[in-house]
């Protein structure tokens, strides 16, 4: 399954900005790598969750998101919106209360709003998966090819916010790197909130 049309397509769609990535930096920056691994698999795994059911139901997969998308899209950015409040008014290192890191559960649950994730794991599900359905066995094939190629995507994002800590460990540079990335994140969700209701509302 790791063909090179597959590689190329899942590293593209993972390892670029989004949602998800917006995230994982600005973890790393704000908690280290270590704390931020449980959210990291939480999304791998949340990831390959989604990629199952829509592979093994694509054509109900596909008729069900087409009902639901955009409210689905409206719920998942009003999140990241929310998600980017909390992000700008993050409390200083040194601060008695911090915000916590996301957990597992909670990164493996934010998928299923994230518009980005639902794009991804259709078209790996309707690009690589057989035309006829796809067996059991070549199921669990393309979720650990998508997932050995999705981790490392994510982690990078992670390492490189966990290696932005020690040069952010002085309040305003902090504060200035959390009101960037707040701020790319809002726009992320505002873009991807128009381009859902462009489409469906044309």
């Amino acid at each position: 399954m790791l063909d090179s049309a597959f590689v190329s397509y899942v590293t593209v769609m993972a390892i670029t900005p989004g949602p998800n990535n917006l995230l994982l930096a600005s973890s790393g920056v704000n908690f280290g790598i270590r704390r931020t691994l449980p959210m990291l698999l939480g999304i791998v795994v949340g990831c390959a969750v989604q990629l199952a059911l829509t592979t093994a139901l694509l054509a109900v997969a596909l008729n069900w998101i087409g009902t639901i998308r955009f409210p689905l899209a409206t719920i998942g950015c009003t999140y990241l919106l929310w998600l980017s409040w909390k992000l700008f008014n993050a409390a200083a290192p040194d601060a008695k209360q911090q915000v916590q890191p996301m957990r597992f559960i909670s990164g493996a649950l934010f998928q299923a709003v994230n518009p980005k994730v639902w794009l991804m794991v259709i078209n790996v599900a309707i690009l690589f998966a057989p035309r006829e359905g796809a067996t059991l066995s070549q199921t669990l094939l393309i979720i650990a090819s998508f997932s050995a190629v999705n981790m490392p995507c994510v982690l990078v994002w992670a390492l490189m916010g966990d290696r932005l800590r020690h040069a952010l460990r002085i309040t305003w540079k902090l504060r200035l790197f959390n009101a960037v990335m707040a701020g790319l994140m809002a726009i992320t969700a505002l873009w991807l909130l128009f381009d859902e209701w462009r489409v469906a509302f044309a």
